[in-house]
């Protein structure tokens, strides 16, 4: 393999790596300040034994993900150079935000709460959790418009032949940055739901501390509930801005390959690559993709063959993730759905079948979270900066294949051990259950 499709390959593995970690931490650290915070307004022990326990997971997994972040932004300038050059005076800002700011934030407050047990006021303590919630979602935010910038280039000039910034608030208000910022946080939001239900169905169907994992397991439902509704929504959004900026990438989801007006959407489509058409388009919605893509039934979806075949993106990976993305969010609206309704009563421990589904269940928000950067990422191409720059023109000229997979192995031998001791760590921690003596804490806690 060349030093291209090398280079692509690395930054796939270690962002994939990266973001088994994220979509966690950005639902876990909103839970667990939500937790102290009813700890603080009720004086309930549970609600402390609550925040205790599932505050060292989000340790865990935060720790281990701040790691595999730093691998990443190496590569812009290792495998990356001629993007790094091109597109450096914009890419550069919103990044450099997020270190200085959301960062810094998020690890200075992550430090009080750690130590700060017995040490300040429940208060102070309950705001210095909430303060690293905030801080890394700002930090999602400041990424998500770096990427939603790549997506759709706004605010620049092409001038002494790369690109520079000419309007910081054109980057900072993108609306692409913005839609994409909302799907993939939220998104995260389903990923937490999803591990507080599946670790607490485990501990229900053991009778292990029952109380204590019915009360999580209801407000998780709920949190997955609401989370689930609101992906939904953002999704619709993020399709029409997609079907707006990057026709291509919704041609590929969708499959389309004629412009068509008040196109249709078909929930069965075979695809016959060969002959660039569909081999069987079955269950058909009247003029529904047009409304999915300009909510307006009359209007025009571009097809793929409106473009040449060296600016279309890789059809199949973007069309069946997309799909099976999109199927994955509908199970989880039902699922929160059916754990919201049969938590409420106390009933939850009776519903052994529901349970173990939820259970096996925990890792599916995992997948589809991968399956959206890939819609994202893959759809993209042959773009690295939509309609701007080539990802084939962005690599270092001055790299070797065989220096290219001596770091994409040893990325990926790191990256491998810190996700094995990530999910170690994590399940040994899970599978112990709740601390049953808090007395250290409150003997000494301040109010």
């Amino acid at each position: 393999m060349d030093v291209l499709t090398l280079s692509r390959l690395q930054f796939a593995v270690t962002a994939a790596y990266h973001f088994i970690f994220v979509p966690l931490t950005l639902g876990l650290s909103i839970m667990v300040a939500y937790m102290e915070t009813r700890y603080v307004r009720t004086n309930d022990e549970l609600y402390l034994k609550m925040t205790k326990f599932w505050g060292k997971l989000f340790l865990i997994n935060f720790a281990l993900g701040v790691v595999t972040g730093i691998t990443m932004e190496f590569q812009f300038g290792m495998n990356w150079a001629e993007y790094s050059k091109y597109v450096g005076d914009i890419f550069g800002a919103p990044l450099a935000i997020e270190a200085t700011v959301a960062f810094f934030l998020e690890s200075t407050f992550i430090g009080l709460w750690i130590f700060g047990w017995n040490k300040v006021s429940k208060k102070v303590h309950a705001l210095s959790i909430w303060l690293v919630a905030i801080a890394t979602n700002l930090s999602a935010l400041w990424i998500l418009l770096a990427n939603g910038w790549m997506q759709k280039p706004v605010g620049y000039v092409l001038r002494n032949g790369r690109a520079e910034m000419v309007d910081f608030m054109a980057m900072v208000t993108n609306s692409y940055g913005w839609s994409k910022f909302f799907h993939t946080v939220l998104s995260g939001y389903i990923v937490a739901a999803f591990f507080i239900m599946g670790i607490s169905a485990y501990h229900i169907l053991r009778k292990n501390e029952v109380a204590f994992f019915r009360r999580s397991f209801r407000m998780a439902a709920l949190f997955g509930l609401i989370s689930s509704f609101l992906v939904f929504a953002t999704g619709d959004f993020h399709a029409i801005e997609v079907a707006k900026t990057q026709p291509t990438k919704f041609a590929a989801m969708e499959l389309v390959w004629n412009t068509q007006k008040a196109a249709p959407y078909n929930l069965i489509v075979v695809p016959d690559m060969e002959n660039e058409r569909n081999a069987v388009e079955t269950l058909s919605i009247p003029k529904g993709l047009s409304i999915l893509a300009f909510h307006n039934g009359n209007a025009e979806v571009r097809g793929l063959k409106d473009f040449q075949k060296e600016d279309r993106p890789p059809v199949i990976p973007t069309f069946l993730s997309f799909r099976l993305m999109a199927g994955f969010g509908m199970l989880f609206i039902l699922l929160s759905f059916l754990g919201w309704i049969f938590s409420r009563k106390d009933g939850i421990e009776s519903r052994t079948f529901f349970l173990k589904i939820m259970f096996y269940s925990l890792p599916l928000p995992y997948i589809a979270a991968q399956l959206g950067w890939i819609v994202a990422e893959v759809g993209r191409q042959p773009w690295i900066v939509y309609g701007l720059l080539r990802t084939s023109d962005a690599v270092s000229r001055s790299i070797e294949p065989v220096q290219v997979i001596a770091s994409l192995v040893g990325f990926t031998l790191i990256s491998g051990l810190l996700a094995f001791v990530d999910i170690y760590l994590l399940t040994k921690n899970a599978r112990k259950g709740p601390e049953s003596d808090l007395s250290s804490i409150l003997k000494h806690v301040r109010t």
